[in-house]
């Protein structure tokens, strides 16, 4: 090749039998006549089986979940590794993510569909377009195929929780707060809730040390975020809030 005796092996006997070995004896012949190393070419072949080895769904899918889970609160990274250990790698974890097909992802979906838990397939195709993203973005993909299959799973409807958004109604809500007779612990978290609009375990978690009554703000850690920020997150308080507060702060 290029002037210079090389030699190759064509494998093993008796594994290798002769006309296997011919034939494989053709096919170098035929890279050398469209100028292509026969050696190179294997070399070629064994680093990108490596390479498929190394870059399946599941290694690929977990190397997301680190970049990205330190922004995520706790509970919902632990719900979403939970869902794609059960419903996913299974089946197309020791894949090489750039071979999978949009018909076999679709069959992962679907079986998840056939328990009766649609938002969930919903759910784990928006996780594995978010991961197909990210290896498309890191060379170990060609295209996120997750995207070829809007439309495959029928529309979910998705289960708010029961709210109160009509004025009466929410009057109704404030005097049921106020006539609550039990614990007074309980009772002020509940005056408090809406007149700070944080979320139920922000409130439930919240600590002294993170309440100014004097200048009226309570500033709540980034970390307990549920989307995690970088900066605290400052919650105005009224005169109201604050006099409750300080109602709860003896007890």
């Amino acid at each position: 090749f290029a002037g210079k005796e090389k030699r190759i092996s064509l494998g093993v006997y008796p594994d290798v039998g002769l006309k296997k070995a011919r034939d494989r004896r053709d096919e170098m012949r035929k890279l050398v006549a469209d100028g292509i190393d026969p050696s190179a070419a294997r070399k070629q072949q064994k680093l990108m089986a490596l390479d498929a080895a190394a870059n399946t769904f599941e290694a690929v899918a977990r190397e997301w979940f680190e970049k990205h889970s330190a922004n995520w609160e706790a509970s919902y990274s632990v719900k979403l590794l939970a869902r794609l250990e059960a419903n996913v790698f299974p089946w197309l974890g020791d894949r090489p993510i750039g071979d999978i097909k949009p018909p076999e992802l679709l069959s992962v979906l679907r079986r998840v569909e056939s328990r009766g838990v649609l938002e969930t397939a919903h759910r784990l195709m928006n996780y594995c377009g978010n991961i197909y993203r990210y290896s498309v973005a890191t060379g170990r993909a060609d295209r996120d195929i997750a995207s070829d299959l809007r439309g495959a799973l029928p529309p979910s409807t998705p289960q708010h929780h029961a709210s109160v958004t009509d004025p009466e109604g929410v009057g109704a809500l404030l005097r049921a707060i106020n006539g609550y007779r039990g614990s007074n612990v309980t009772r002020y978290a509940l005056q408090l809730a809406p007149l700070v609009f944080v979320r139920p375990g922000e409130l439930r978690k919240a600590e002294w040390n993170e309440i100014d009554l004097e200048a009226g703000e309570w500033r709540i850690p980034a970390e307990r975020m549920k989307m995690k920020m970088k900066t605290k997150h400052i919650v105005p308080l009224s005169s109201q809030a604050v006099a409750i507060l300080r109602a709860l702060q003896p007890l």
